[in-house]
């Protein structure tokens, strides 16, 4: 059987940290802050808010939340971003995405100060998971494919890793992670030939195919490390799957994250993490 890579583990791992981080700060006068940005009341907007709340009022992180109604208009929005932007006391934004299709989502992203933008919704910030350059952080779940590994003691150093799906969540900037972590690494998408030939070549495959259950055995081989983003509700089974199927390849890899409790369990902890990060910038440690 895998080891399993059970994402709790790296969550309470992160939340010490950060605890002894947030008290570092607050003795430097700094109460590390996230405010979190939510237009409308949609049901997997207020779950995943309910999430993060928690994670950060365990580790001592203050939240503040700005609603606004599913029919705000764009300046009223810009003008909010703005406030927070320049609110010394947010060090932080979380904005919830998608937004109304009366607001112009791009221009809403690129209004967050990169700074503060702790989930990667900037140019500015992806062009730091790309470039090292600039400010701003990776995008949650990305990362949260990163500590994992280094949780569980897996360098992709000197590896083959493949990685199916090309978006900017979390395809195309894990590949980078990986990339700057020293893997060899081979970016999969819907265009791929044979597909499966090339993650039976990989000694990391992290699967973001956003399709459940549709990476089966042949995609795999022994002695792999598979890191599965997907998630999504198998009205056939009654529960939560990733991408993987997770039944028929368990018994063929070395170590697999599960679904549930994998890769979703560490983001909103690496998100409480960048929220630490940048109040230590402003407390200077």
């Amino acid at each position: 059987m895998a080891e399993l890579l059970k994402g709790a583990l790296v969550a309470e791992a992160l939340a010490e940290r950060c605890a002894a981080e947030v008290e570092a700060c607050k003795a430097k006068g700094v109460l590390p802050t996230l405010a979190i940005l939510r237009v409308g009341e949609r049901d997997d907007d207020l779950s995943y808010e309910r999430g993060a709340t928690k994670r950060c009022e365990a580790v001592g992180v203050a939240v503040k939340n700005v609603v606004l109604p599913a029919t705000v208009d764009q300046a009223t929005m810009l003008a909010t971003i703005e406030d927070l932007n320049k609110d010394a006391g947010v060090h932080g934004i979380l904005m919830f995405r998608p937004l109304p299709e009366q607001l112009d989502e791009a221009a809403c992203c690129e209004a967050l100060a990169p700074t503060k933008d702790v989930d990667a919704a900037t140019t500015a910030s992806l062009a730091h998971v790309f470039a090292g350059k600039g400010a701003g952080y990776a995008p949650c779940t990305a990362q949260a494919c990163m500590e994992i590994l280094n949780h569980y003691g897996i360098n992709p150093a000197g590896k083959r890793a493949a990685v199916i799906g090309r978006s900017l969540v979390i395809g195309k900037p894990v590949s980078m992670m990986l990339m700057a972590a020293n893997a060899t690494v081979t970016t999969c998408h819907t265009k791929t030939v044979d597909m499966p030939s090339v993650t039976r070549e990989a000694d990391i495959v992290v699967v973001a195919a956003g399709k459940m259950e549709t990476i089966g055995t042949e995609f795999f081989k022994a002695g792999q490390v598979v890191i599965d983003v997907g998630i999504g509700w198998n009205e056939e089974k009654g529960k939560l799957c990733g991408d993987v199927c997770f039944e028929e390849v368990e018994p063929i890899v070395e170590a697999i994250t599960p679904v549930p409790g994998g890769v979703g369990s560490v983001t909103t902890a690496v998100l409480v993490s960048h929220v630490v990060e940048a109040a230590q910038q402003v407390a200077g440690i």
